[in-house]
């Protein structure tokens, strides 16, 4: 199974079209999204493309009750207090927006985290845990949005850059 992973998108609603657009290519129906959406209008594409999401907030994030409530009038998305921890399938996945806010214990405690804050690319393991994060899908401190895709059977990751000159900052 193909999963999208999100990070950081700050509002910029045309990147956040086109990386779902993306992943929806590549057969991908569910993204987890790691928090900073920052207002409820950065849902609209998730509706747009009618796919599925499990989200935390994130620090950013200004209006928690409208991104509720935005949340609310899709089908499929959902929005935790960070962290969240979530089973898909046989792996138990968790979901924070800056991993620092976590043990080590929990970390070790899941099979796959997913991450976000640092607005950088990453992918390592601790133990036998899959540590993510997809960068920022807004692409405002580093230039251009980014997200991931993971094969949750083989773990393996894609990370997605969208680097044409119409999303440079």
């Amino acid at each position: 199974m193909l999963v999208g992973l999100m990070s950081d998108t700050h509002d910029r609603v045309p990147a956040i079209a086109e990386l779902l657009r993306l992943m929806s290519e590549k057969g991908v129906s569910m993204v987890l999204h790691a928090g900073d959406y920052c207002s409820p209008f950065a849902l609209k594409p998730f509706q747009k493309a009618n796919m599925a999401m499990a989200g935390v907030f994130g620090r950013n994030d200004g209006d928690p009750e409208g991104l509720r409530s935005a949340a609310a009038q899709g089908m499929g998305i959902e929005l935790f207090e960070s962290p969240h921890s979530l089973p898909i399938g046989e792996h138990k996945i968790l979901i924070v927006h800056d991993i620092g806010d976590v043990s080590a214990r929990s970390i070790k405690g899941h099979h796959i985290v997913i991450h976000g804050q640092e607005h950088q690319q990453s992918m390592k393991t601790r133990g036998e845990t899959l540590i993510i994060n997809p960068g920022e899908a807004c692409g405002w401190i580093h230039g251009a949005p980014t997200a991931a895709i993971l094969d949750l059977d083989s773990k393996h990751v894609e990370f997605i850059k969208l680097s044409d000159p119409q999303w440079a900052f």
